[in-house]
């Protein structure tokens, strides 16, 4: 599913609920919950201010708070919303306040996240079981009419729901738990890569989690970083990309992309996070070479 490509307006977040949803108000607090997670990953993005990095101490904290109550004033967002959630994305710790009522939250987690990603909205792709698929439709109506996310059901739990999107199920387990255009939420080693590569100028233009479709009638995959102008993608496997089935689908996606023009590095998770320093210094020895060779003229596979 294409969100970037075919509806550049949207930004899209997977959301697969942890527990089952028994009423509709389940679905709200699980989805806002979801997308409180996404707002604190995506900081800075939504506060340049503190770009450089804030200590989580007095003087610290102090700065935070003042640069999103000014934030806030600006633009309008209501009470201590962006405050506490600043707060909260530096020191892991919720804020103590009253907490916002529920349709006023949806509104701001919303708003928010779609401005950090430099899009108009944000829409969730959730794929519910069969049996839930009524309730997780009144939620998502709920939020609809109050300012929250748009939700899109894919996967048999939406089938009798006209009303929502439905997509095919294949293309979510690739995006789960993701955010396109970072690095994964629940991903250490990317996160520690992403830090390291962000302190070198010549790692502009990457690109996380993006999709790649080799051709019209291809399964799509996710990337885990790509420099497009580059043509060139760095995978960081896991141990289960030891198992045979995964490593034969490994190769079989390497051929692909190689036979697409792209160069492809596999780097495994120990490694990065044992020896970013390297991992780091070899792609740059790539990517300086592959700019070099383009801007004399030399080409790298298939454009």
């Amino acid at each position: 599913m294409l969100i970037a490509r075919d509806h550049p307006d949207l930004a899209a977040v997977v959301h697969r609920p942890a527990t089952r949803p028994v009423m509709p108000a389940d679905v709200v607090h699980a989805t806002l919950d979801r997308l409180e997670r996404v707002a604190v990953e995506l900081l800075p993005a939504w506060l340049p201010e503190i770009a450089e990095g804030v200590r989580p101490d007095t003087v610290g904290l102090a700065a935070v708070r003042a640069a999103a109550t000014a934030r806030a004033r600006r633009e309008r967002y209501p009470g201590t919303f962006l405050p506490d959630l600043a707060r909260y994305a530096v020191t892991g710790r919720r804020a103590t306040t009253t907490p916002l009522p529920v349709r006023t939250r949806a509104a701001a987690l919303a708003r928010l996240v779609a401005g950090a990603f430099g899009r108009r909205r944000v829409v969730l792709l959730v794929e519910p079981a069969a049996a839930d698929g009524a309730v997780v439709a009144a939620g998502a109506t709920w939020l609809g009419q109050h300012g929250g996310p748009a939700v899109w059901l894919v996967g048999v739990g939406g089938e009798g729901l006209p009303e929502f999107r439905i997509g095919p199920p294949p293309a979510l387990p690739a995006w789960t738990g993701t955010v396109v255009g970072k690095p994964h939420p629940g991903s250490d080693v990317e996160k520690r890569l992403e830090a390291a590569l962000a302190a070198e100028s010549w790692a502009a233009g990457r690109r996380w989690n993006q999709s790649f479709q080799s051709h019209g009638l291809a399964t799509p995959v996710r990337l885990d970083l790509l420099w497009p102008d580059e043509r060139c993608v760095v995978e960081i496997d896991g141990p289960e990309h030891c198992r045979p089935v995964h490593y034969e689908a490994d190769r079989q996606r390497d051929v692909q992309l190689q036979l697409d023009g792209y160069a492809v590095l596999r780097f495994t998770n120990a490694r990065v996070i044992h020896d970013v320093g390297a991992v780091v210094q070899q792609i740059g020895t790539y990517l300086r070479a592959r700019r070099r060779d383009m801007a004399e003229g030399r080409q790298h596979g298939r454009r």
